[in-house]
C-alpha cells in the first residue's frame, strides 16, 4: 500500500482530497503547514482556526496529522520576495512562488524524508504522464499557479480534485459529513489570511507619498506609497473628476503613479510583451499558436512566441490585452496542456 502525505489546510478542498485518497486505498497521512502566525496591522491571522479544522477532519477520517513549521522558509522565499518586488515597481505573485518554494519544495522534500511515496494537495489541476493539465473545473483551475513546480517530481504528485467541479466537491464534503463542509472558502494572501495588501506591505515598507500624474504630465492627485498600486488598477486611486482613471505605469524611482482616463489607450493595452525567468514543461515551438494566460482566471488568448535571447521570450498576441503586468507570470498552454511560462518583464 503506497503511503501518501496530503497537505491539510483546514479547508474543504484539502479535506475532500484526503477522503478521496483514503477511499482509493492509499495509506494517508495529513500534514498541516504552519507558514505564518503573525497578526498584521490589527488583522487576525487564522492559523489556529485552520489547524483546529484540520485536526477535526483528520480525526473524523481516522488519519494521523503532522504539523510542519515552515515560517522561516516562508519569510525568506515569499515575504522577502514580495517586499523586494513591490519596492522595484513590479507586481509579484506570491501564490506561484509559494507553490514553487514551499509546497512543492520544502513540504514535498520533508514528506519524502518522513516516508511518503507520494505527495498530494487540494489543487484543481491534473497530472498525466508527466504533463501538467487543466482541471475539469476550468473556473477553479489552478495550473496558472503551478507552472513553476519542479517537473522532475511530477510522477510523485497527486491532485485528487482535478477531475471534479467545485459543486461536486462541496456535495462530497456534505455527504461525508466532514466537520468543515460548511466552512467558507479562504481568501487573501496565501497562509496569511484576508488582509488588505497595503496593510501587509506597510509592515515592511515605509509608505512615501508622491504624485499621481496623467500621461500629459499634470498632477491630479497624491498616493501614499507607489508599491501598493498595480497596472490596470481603477479603484482606490482617490482621484476626483467624475471619470475613471487606470494605472498604466509605476515609477518607484521618482515615486510617481501614472494613470490614463483612456481605457483603450496603447499605454494600457499591449499586443506584445517579453518574459524571462522561465520554467517550461516542454520547449515551446516558434510560430505555433498557443493560448496564453497573463493573470489567474483570465481567458486564454491566442499568441505566438519568439526567443529573443537566452532566457528571454517575446509573446505576440492576436488582439491587445489590458494591463499586462510586469512581475506577474505569463503561462502558455497547448490546448489543455501546460507548456510553461515566465515572469513578465517591465
Amino acid at each position: 500500500m503506497k503511503k501518501v502525505f496530503v497537505g491539510l489546510s483546514g479547508g474543504i478542498d484539502s479535506a475532500v482530497s484526503a477522503a478521496l485518497l483514503q477511499k482509493q486505498g492509499y495509506d494517508v497521512t495529513s500534514v498541516y503547514m504552519k507558514n505564518w502566525s503573525r497578526d498584521i496591522a490589527s488583522h487576525h491571522c487564522p492559523w489556529r482556526e485552520d489547524l483546529a479544522s484540520a485536526r477535526l477532519v483528520a480525526t473524523q477520517l481516522g488519519i494521523p496529522l503532522k504539523i510542519y513549521d515552515f515560517e522561516k522558509e516562508y519569510f525568506t522565499h515569499i515575504t522577502k520576495y514580495m517586499i523586494e518586488t513591490y519596492e522595484s515597481g513590479l507586481t509579484p505573485n506570491p501564490d506561484i512562488m509559494c507553490n514553487q518554494k514551499i509546497k512543492f519544495e520544502s513540504f514535498y522534500n520533508k514528506c519524502l524524508s518522513e516516508g511518503a511515496d507520494l505527495v498530494a494537495t487540494g489543487h484543481y489541476a491534473n497530472i498525466q504522464r508527466g504533463q501538467l493539465m487543466i482541471a475539469k473545473d476550468t473556473n477553479k483551475d489552478q495550473t496558472y499557479f503551478l507552472y513553476r513546480i519542479n517537473t522532475a517530481i511530477a510522477d510523485k504528485l497527486l491532485f485528487p480534485l482535478g477531475k471534479y467541479k467545485k459543486p461536486q466537491v462541496r456535495k462530497m464534503a456534505e455527504k461525508l459529513k466532514l466537520p468543515n463542509a460548511q466552512r467558507a472558502e479562504s481568501q487573501g494572501l496565501c497562509f496569511v489570511g484576508n488582509i488588505p495588501l497595503r496593510d501587509f506591505l506597510s509592515e515592511f515598507i515605509k509608505p512615501k507619498s508622491g504624485d499621481i500624474k496623467i500621461e500629459q504630465g499634470d498632477t491630479i492627485g497624491q498616493h501614499h506609497g507607489a508599491f501598493a498600486y498595480t497596472l490596470g488598477q481603477r479603484h482606490g486611486l482617490g482621484v476626483g473628476g467624475g471619470k475613471p482613471y487606470y494605472v498604466y505605469d509605476i515609477d518607484t524611482q521618482k515615486n510617481i503613479v501614472w494613470v490614463t482616463d483612456n481605457e483603450n489607450s496603447s499605454l494600457l493595452n499591449k499586443t506584445a510583451f517579453t518574459f524571462n525567468d522561465c520554467k517550461f514543461w516542454q520547449e515551446p515551438e516558434e510560430g505555433k499558436v498557443y493560448g496564453v494566460r497573463v493573470r489567474y482566471r483570465s481567458k486564454l488568448k491566442p499568441a505566438t512566441i519568439h526567443k529573443v535571447k537566452k532566457g528571454y521570450y517575446k509573446v505576440t498576441l492576436k488582439k491587445p490585452e489590458k494591463a499586462i503586468t510586469p512581475g506577474q507570470s505569463a503561462v502558455l498552454y497547448d490546448k489543455s496542456i501546460v507548456v510553461g511560462g515566465g515572469v513578465i518583464c517591465k
